[in-house]
């Protein structure tokens, strides 16, 4: 893995996504959690074709600021920059534009570890 990959990750805002479903906020906007997924989507398309098939890409941490409202019906494209690496740590700065402008920016930071080992404390929690 190694700086400067990049991805992408496009959406139309629709009913689902919109802050509206979150309960007492009669808006017909994009929400914030449907932006960090979109964003954290562009993150994993940039690294998914160089994850070794033993491991899976966990996000751990999330800074953003949602600048600006994406009402319903509009495009919103978020892209992921992989800035650096530390072991089995990545960092990524984000950032997501509506058809219109600026919507977001941040960071966002992802770590590569064993699919089966995670897979086995997921059971053990589920299970014990």
């Amino acid at each position: 893995m190694v700086p400067g990959l990049t991805g992408k990750s496009e959406m139309v805002v629709k009913e689902e996504d919109l802050v509206s479903q979150l309960g007492g906020v009669p808006v017909a906007v994009l929400s914030t959690p449907k932006l960090i997924q979109l964003l954290e989507s562009a993150a994993v398309v940039a690294i998914r074709d160089f994850i070794p098939p033993d491991q899976v890409s966990l996000g751990t941490e999330v800074r953003m600021k949602h600048l600006s409202a994406t009402p319903l019906g509009m495009k919103v494209t978020a892209n992921a920059l992989l800035k650096s690496v530390e072991k089995n740590r990545l960092f990524f700065l984000v950032n997501a534009y509506d058809e219109k402008e600026k919507v977001a920016e941040g960071e966002h930071e992802r770590v590569l570890v064993s699919k089966e080992g995670f897979l086995q404390r997921v059971e053990k929690k589920r299970t014990g």
